[in-house]
């Protein structure tokens, strides 16, 4: 394989999608919610709506910006879900069972559950990095659409690696430490920056 076949032909065999996976946004794609995107899929059935939180696009929010209750004076940040209900603010963690009503999702792996439980976590001063991401909004598919755009290698469907790492890092380095995790077969995707002026 040349160079160039190396570098430009990004395009891989589909895998298809499933709750618990990981959607790695495709080096081309330019929409600004999804550029370099990671985006974690907690809710999807086939044929059915799916739902997912994007994990690594930091807002210009920390925690106790949204939140009056939040009396802990870490800067906690906020990161952008999706471009869906912003004005709503979600929580993926690996609190599990101590924090009543949280969903399953793969794994040690939740989303939601009873937010006071989550704030009372965060005041006592426990960890915050690899444990619990807040998101405002969500990312969410019609029916088909999200199958649709896999067949046209939007996304890459990878599986999670570890849920502590998984809720580390951030913004374009997060993306390549997932590109990275995928494997050789996704190795010239690293060759394309963030930004194609960069080129």
């Amino acid at each position: 394989m040349g160079k160039d076949s190396f570098i430009f032909d990004i395009k891989v065999q589909s895998t298809p999608p499933y709750e618990g996976a990981l959607l790695v946004a495709e080096p081309f794609l330019r929409e600004n919610y999804f550029n370099h995107a990671v985006i974690c899929l907690v809710d999807y059935t086939p044929g059915h709506t799916a739902m997912g939180l994007v994990l690594n696009k930091v807002t210009h929010y920390s925690l106790s910006d949204l939140l009056d209750n939040v009396t802990d004076d870490r800067d906690i940040p906020v990161f952008c879900g999706g471009p869906m209900s912003c004005d709503h603010l979600y929580c993926i963690h690996t609190l599990g069972d101590i924090v009543p009503q949280a969903r399953h999702v793969t794994g040690d792996l939740y989303v939601g559950g009873d937010f006071s439980t989550i704030v009372d976590y965060v005041n006592s001063g426990y960890p915050i990095d690899g444990r619990i991401r807040f998101c405002m909004g969500y990312s969410g598919w019609e029916a088909g659409q999200l199958e649709g755009e896999i067949k046209l290698h939007v996304w890459a469907v990878a599986p999670i690696g570890n849920s502590g790492t998984l809720l580390s890092d951030a913004e374009n380095k997060y993306w390549h430490k997932q590109v990275r995790a995928m494997g050789s077969p996704y190795r010239g995707w690293l060759y394309h920056p963030q930004d194609p002026k960069m080129n």
